[in-house]
């Protein structure tokens, strides 16, 4: 599904567009109507995409390579609604996006760090790396649940 990053950063940088829509329609549900249960179920579904958008931004910038500032653009764009969807267009315009997976190492000395290599392997495998993701995700998101909403 995922053939690439550009396609893979895309696809969650706008489920994180959406999943803002979902908080921001529960929160009005709630106010206008007195509907908790829109912003928990709004919320839940937007903290997962959150969380998962953040995994795929770190996944796909140690592929890309990317230095610390488009990184970081990439990350903070989560917090602000709707942001991810100009920095998709922005990270793909300036070429950051642009390029395979690198499942092989190649002569580039930082293709021989550990992180590069276990990278690599876990791009061979993506059943593993989709796997272990969103096992990942779904700790984080019930250990985030299990702590509360932000305010309480």
């Amino acid at each position: 599904m995922f053939r690439s990053p550009k396609i893979f950063f895309r696809v969650l940088a706008f489920a994180e567009a959406v999943s803002w829509t979902l908080l921001i329609g529960g929160m009005i549900l709630r106010a206008t109507n007195d509907l908790d249960i829109a912003v928990s179920i709004g919320g839940g579904i937007h903290g997962f995409v959150f969380l998962a958008y953040g995994a795929t931004a770190v996944i796909v910038a140690k592929n890309q390579r990317w230095s610390p500032g488009p990184t970081a653009i990439a990350l903070i764009s989560a917090i602000i609604p709707y942001a991810t969807i100009p920095v998709d267009l922005w990270l793909a315009r300036s070429g950051r996006l642009d390029g395979p997976w690198r499942t092989a190492a190649t002569a580039d000395p930082k293709d021989h760090s550990w992180h590069d290599r276990a990278l690599r392997v876990l791009l061979q495998k993506p059943a593993l790396i989709g796997g272990g993701l969103a096992g990942v995700v779904v700790l984080v998101f019930v250990a985030l649940l299990v702590i509360g909403p932000p305010g309480s």
